[in-house]
């Protein structure tokens, strides 16, 4: 039964107050021939409850789910395995329904929970200071050119042909209203990093410099000297992170003098949940956090002394002046930052460090072995658990023929750049924990007889 509660009579008092005879009087703007006249062709009708849960599980059952057959995607998302203590936490009612923390009389807990995991962000990026969290990774990225913009008053910022290009789509999305001028070099299929030459296009225009650790094709660079010409020319180094299980085994952003690290923090808590919602981790130098997008939690004490925690920064417009306004993002993504921070607290550090091992020898196995399937070649020097395959025809039709042989067989670079013919054959591979050896082994025979 449907919830009407206006009668006829409510509905008539109304119309004659906005002076309107029918309903109808309300749509006069809208061409007929636009006007909807009957049912919606091909859409059906209204069905029992129990019909539709039946054609939504048959149509759900045409899919081909990541835990139930060898899974090598990645390319931004990763298929980690998440404790069950994660989801049984965040589900608790003080942080499942927990409201924004403006009252930190009342919200002590949400705060206390954004403080520490702020604290491992920054400890994992390897920068001074880390915020509660931002909406995704993608979006994360393009506030950390914005911030590079209003701390160098530039609006030039070159992007490496290793950063993802979903992300580089954002950024040309919202530059589009900002006149933030996007250089971005056209990627290859080499196993070198694009540093140099980032070096050598650094001119007194330029606001940052944006680079991925590690890089879409899964190579991994030192940013050293990157981030040492970068700021030499009064510019940012801007590092993204979409892997962050990789910090357990790789010298951190921060580390070799990026200035803002962002990433995705997908991997740890938060399940793949076809595409989101994920949680954007940001994190910069002390002396410019005053110019981060977002919240920040701080601790304090109260009026008796004891240790107590409150929203320290919350630089948007709702809050201050607009033209003072960092971002105009409104909220964190809360839930997701929870369950980030109960995942890294279960693993701590040797957790952590422990697992990149596991992924890192799983992805070399993996890679050693689909070297020797006949016309394959890897095309990584470096990488942590993931890397790049070049196969002798185009990857797209490999990854649907295996996908009918019940595997997923990563992410083809012809998906992610359409219009780059020369990177057809590239096939993204990502190797996680949850891989076995037997996995591993169905994947090679199957590509192997896919390319015979």
């Amino acid at each position: 039964m449907r919830y009407l509660p206006l009668n006829s009579h409510d509905r008539q008092a109304m119309l004659a107050t906005i002076g309107a005879a029918t309903i109808d009087d309300l749509f006069v703007d809208i061409p007929q021939e636009a006007r909807l006249t009957g049912p919606i062709h091909d859409l059906p009708m209204h069905a029992p409850e129990m019909a539709v849960e039946r054609h939504m599980k048959k149509l759900a059952g045409q899919n081909l789910v990541a835990g139930e057959v060898p899974f090598f995607m990645g390319a931004g998302a990763y298929r980690h395995h998440v404790p069950a203590s994660v989801d049984h936490l965040i589900q608790r009612g003080e942080f499942l329904t927990a409201y924004t923390p403006y009252q930190p009389e009342i919200a002590q807990g949400t705060l206390q929970m954004l403080f520490e995991f702020q604290t491992q962000v920054a400890r994992l990026l390897g920068v001074d200071v880390a915020n509660a969290s931002m909406y995704d990774g993608s979006t994360a990225c393009w506030e950390a050119i914005g911030m590079a913009r209003r701390i160098t008053k530039r609006a030039t910022a070159l992007l490496s042909s290793g950063l993802h290009p979903h992300y580089v789509g954002v950024a040309k999305t919202m530059a589009r209203f900002t006149g933030d001028a996007l250089v971005h070099n056209a990627p290859s299929l080499t196993a070198e990093t694009d540093t140099d030459a980032l070096i050598a296009q650094i001119d007194k225009n330029t606001s940052c410099v944006v680079v991925q650790y590690p890089d879409i094709l899964g190579r991994v660079g030192d940013l050293t000297a990157l981030a040492n010409a970068t700021q030499a020319a009064g510019a940012l180094l801007i590092a993204v992170v979409t892997e962050p299980v990789a910090l357990g085994a790789l010298r951190s952003p921060g580390e070799m003098g990026a200035d803002i690290v962002v990433g995705e923090g997908q991997s740890l808590g938060v399940g793949l949940q076809f595409g989101g919602p994920y949680v954007g981790l940001f994190g910069c130098k002390q002396k410019y956090v005053r110019q981060m997008p977002g919240r920040l939690c701080g601790e304090t004490v109260d009026a008796e002394g004891k240790r107590g925690y409150v929203l320290t920064l919350s630089t948007r417009e709702q809050h201050i002046r607009r033209e003072k306004a960092t971002s105009n993002i409104c909220t964190n993504s809360g839930l997701c930052a929870l369950a980030f921070s109960i995942h890294m607290t279960l693993l701590g550090e040797k957790g952590l460090r422990s697992l990149a091992e596991i992924n890192h020898a799983m992805a070399v196995t993996a890679a050693d072995r689909l070297a020797q399937v006949p016309g394959v070649s890897v095309l990584n020097e470096s990488f942590f658990n993931e890397f790049t395959l070049v196969l002798p025809k185009d990857a797209r039709a490999i990854i649907r023929e295996l996908a009918d042989r019940q595997i997923l067989g990563g992410v083809s670079l012809g998906r992610l750049y359409p219009e780059e013919a020369e990177l057809s054959n590239g096939l993204i591979v990502a190797v996680t924990e949850t891989a076995t050896h037997e996995d591993i082994e169905a994947f090679a025979a199957a590509l192997q007889e896919v390319l015979a």
